[in-house]
């Protein structure tokens, strides 16, 4: 889960994050898709809207807010072996006095899937970087992250539209001497 650090700082869709709220930050799913996550230690279940991306750690596919590890008794280990499946974005319910979420069913598979290879503090360093990159990928190119306390440069390099070959590029790039690239959905 990620609290304090992120906490009050701008998310990937814009909002503020809110620790004490329920929401996740993933890699590649869409931002406001709805999540059901399963903690396979104690089987606590909770529902989650994606609004970040991350996590940036390699073996790791979802980060939970504060309160959503809560509910799923992930606090104190921090981590869990969890289950996700992906619900759908948030549709209408009907009738208006029905309080239930809807989903609408949203293809996972297809996006605008790009790969990081590379994150920097110093933007010289990053372009150096993605230069050097470019001369051998396509779409070599740099997004930044204000992460509150520091700006980062992170380095990302080529494009795919759907996930089984973003996922064979990525296994390309971490045997081609790029160990920690990951898949990103931008």
């Amino acid at each position: 889960w990620y609290g304090e650090k992120f906490h009050g700082r701008k998310t990937a869709n814009g909002e503020i994050y809110d620790m004490y709220a329920i929401s996740a930050a993933h890699k590649t799913l869409p931002i406001g898709t709805y999540v059901r996550v399963h903690n396979f230690i104690n089987k606590k279940e909770i529902v989650v809207r994606i609004n970040d991306r991350g996590p940036f750690v390699r073996g790791r596919i979802i980060d939970l807010s504060y309160a959503a590890a809560k509910e799923i008794g992930i606090v104190g280990p921090g981590t869990a072996k969890v289950k996700i499946v992906a619900l759908g974005v948030a549709g209408e319910s009907e009738p208006k006095t029905d309080k239930r979420l809807t989903y609408v069913p949203v293809n996972y598979y297809a996006g605008n899937f790009t790969f990081q290879v590379g994150a920097f503090c110093d933007r010289q360093n990053a372009e150096t970087f993605r230069e050097k990159l470019a001369q051998k990928y396509k779409n070599a190119h740099i997004t930044t992250y204000d992460g509150g306390d520091a700006i980062y440069y992170r380095v990302r390099l080529g494009k795919c539209s759907n996930l089984e070959k973003a996922k064979e590029y990525e296994k390309y790039l971490n045997e081609n001497g790029f160990d920690d690239a990951f898949i990103v959905a931008e």
